[in-house]
């Protein structure tokens, strides 16, 4: 019933976030599968409808911010071109640091692990998360400083991987 009363409502107010009437829907749909599996720990400080409508704002700007991320990026790939040539070794050593990266990040506790993720990969502030998880900004911090000690030691092993891909990105 929650959802049949508010998605079409929610779709437009994201929609005048977002220009794509696709990932308007997507962000809309994602709150509620997101409002669904938190549902036992959400508290509401206020209606229900402003909840929603909050999430929706904040997904809204977080869907903005990645599209810019995006953007940068795509327009630094056209500006210098994409190189024509990596060594096979960077490519090797990236594949294995990634795969060794997701699995430091699994080891993590589940909400150290989202906060991570959140803070890391989708560049949100302390504040946002906590406003999006109803938590303490003092929460996020510590979650947070628990994942960064858990990953240094998952990934102490890796360092000079990490110095080689380094020093390979900032040649000329």
């Amino acid at each position: 019933m929650l959802f049949k009363t508010h998605y079409k409502p929610l779709c437009r107010f994201a929609h005048s976030y977002l220009p794509d009437p696709d990932v308007a829907e997507e962000v809309v749909q994602n709150t509620f599968i997101s409002f669904w599996e938190k549902r036992a720990s959400i508290e509401v400080d206020t209606s229900l409808k402003a909840y929603l409508y909050r999430s929706v704002r904040n997904a809204c700007l977080n869907e903005l911010k990645r599209q810019k991320v995006r953007q940068i990026h795509a327009n630094q790939v056209m500006a210098e071109g994409e190189p024509l040539t990596q060594a096979s070794d960077h490519l090797t050593i990236r594949a294995e640091l990634e795969t060794k990266i997701q699995e430091a990040l699994q080891t993590l506790p589940e909400q150290c692990r989202l906060i991570f993720k959140m803070s890391r990969f989708e560049e949100l502030k302390y504040q946002e998360i906590a406003d999006q998880l109803n938590l303490s900004v003092k929460t996020v911090e510590n979650q947070m400083g628990k994942a960064l000690k858990l990953m240094r030691i998952q990934l102490k092993d890796y360092l000079p991987l990490i110095i080689i891909l380094m020093g390979h990105m900032l040649e000329p």
